[in-house]
C-alpha cells in the first residue's frame, strides 16, 4: 500500500512511497483511510523523526477488517480514529478503544478534523470546571484547538475572549460565540477568572497578569517554542493567590473513542463546528505542511484519498 513516509527535508517533508500493510493487534481493527488531518506536533517532529516513525494521528474512513478480540466496529462501519501513528497511509491499524462511528450527517474530512484538536478542548473544557457566566481569556484561539474550545466554551455560557494574531484570524471566532477578540492579552479589558493558555513565553505572563483574584491559568501548550520565566513577584502584578495548572491531553478518565463519540454526535447535531482551513489531495500533503508550518492555515488542514468531499 502506499502511506507518507519522512524525508526530514523542510521544503518536501513527506514523500508517497510503498509500505507494507498493517498488522493489528487483537484488539486493532484496520481502516481505509478517506481523510486524515495534520497536527502541529507531528509537523515539528517530521524534521527530526526517529527510524521507522510514520505520522498520522487524526483519521477517518472506514473498517475494512474488525478487531480480532471482536471489540469495536464491523468490517464496514465509517469511523473516526485517534490512531496511535501511521495514519497517513491507505490503511491504518487502530485501537478500538479510539474509534467512534459515524453518522451519514458528518463527513470524512469533518471527522478528521476531530481527534487531537477536538478531544484536547473536549478535556480542557472538564478541566475547567463549571464556566457559565464566567470570563475566560482564550490564547491562540485561531488554531484547531482555539476553534473548538471558543465554541465549547460558549455553548456552556462562558463569557470568552479570543486572542488571535490577526483581526482575519478572529473573525469566525466571534461568529461561534467569542464576546471579544484581541491581538495581545494584555489588550484584553478588566480581568478573567480563568485563562486558557497555549503560545508560552511572554503570553503566558500576559494571561497570567489579566487573572482576578484566585484566578486559575491553565497551561495546555507553548506554540511560540519561546522558554518561560516565572518569579513569585510576578504574581503582584497579576491575581491575588492565583493559580497556574498544567494539562495533558492525555489524562483522561474516559477513552478515547467514547469522546469522540461525544465530538461527532455535537457535530452531527450543529452544536460543533470544525474549523478546516486547507483541504487537498493528499498527494499534496507536503504543501499543506509547509503551509501549516508558515501559519497560513486557519484551524485544521485535511487532506483526502479519493472523492470524499
Amino acid at each position: 500500500m502506499l502511506a507518507l513516509v519522512p524525508t526530514a527535508d523542510p521544503d518536501e517533508p513527506v514523500a508517497l512511497e510503498t509500505v507494507a500493510e498493517p498488522e493489528p493487534a487483537d484488539g486493532e481493527a484496520v481502516v481505509a483511510v478517506e481523510a486524515f488531518s495534520i497536527n502541529r506536533g507531528e509537523l515539528m517532529r517530521l524534521y527530526r523523526p526517529k527510524p521507522g516513525w510514520r505520522p498520522g494521528r487524526d483519521v477517518a474512513g472506514r473498517v475494512v477488517r474488525a478487531a480480532a478480540d471482536g471489540s469495536g466496529p464491523q468490517a464496514g462501519t465509517r469511523v473516526v480514529a485517534f490512531a496511535a501513528n501511521a495514519g497517513w497511509a491507505e490503511q491504518a491499524a487502530v485501537p478500538t478503544t479510539g474509534l467512534a462511528e459515524l453518522p451519514d450527517a458528518v463527513s470524512a474530512p469533518q471527522a478528521a478534523a476531530l481527534p487531537l484538536a477536538g478531544l484536547s478542548a473536549l478535556r480542557l473544557l472538564r478541566a475547567a470546571g463549571a464556566v457559565a457566566g464566567r470570563r475566560v481569556l482564550l490564547t491562540g484561539a485561531s488554531g484547531g484547538v482555539g476553534h473548538f474550545l471558543v465554541e465549547l466554551l460558549a455553548g456552556a455560557g462562558a463569557e470568552v475572549t479570543a486572542v488571535t494574531a490577526t483581526p482575519e484570524r478572529g473573525a469566525r471566532l466571534l461568529e461561534l460565540g467569542a464576546a471579544a477578540v484581541v491581538h495581545d492579552p494584555q489588550d484584553a479589558e478588566g480581568t478573567f477568572e480563568l485563562a486558557l493558555e497555549s503560545v508560552g513565553g511572554g503570553s503566558t505572563r500576559a494571561a497570567l497578569g489579566k487573572l482576578g483574584r484566585r484566578g486559575r491559568l491553565i497551561w495546555f501548550g507553548g506554540a511560540s517554542r519561546e522558554p518561560l520565566t516565572l518569579n513569585f513577584f510576578d504574581f503582584f502584578a497579576g491575581p491575588e493567590s492565583g493559580t497556574i495548572q498544567h494539562f495533558s491531553n492525555t489524562d483522561s478518565d474516559t477513552s478515547d473513542g467514547a469522546d469522540l463519540a461525544t465530538l461527532v454526535s455535537l457535530v452531527a447535531a450543529g452544536r460543533l463546528h470544525p474549523e478546516i482551513g486547507h483541504v487537498a489531495d493528499w498527494k499534496r500533503t507536503a504543501e499543506a505542511l509547509v503551509s501549516l508550518r508558515e501559519r497560513r492555515v486557519r484551524g485544521k488542514a485535511v487532506l483526502t484519498l479519493g472523492d470524499v468531499l
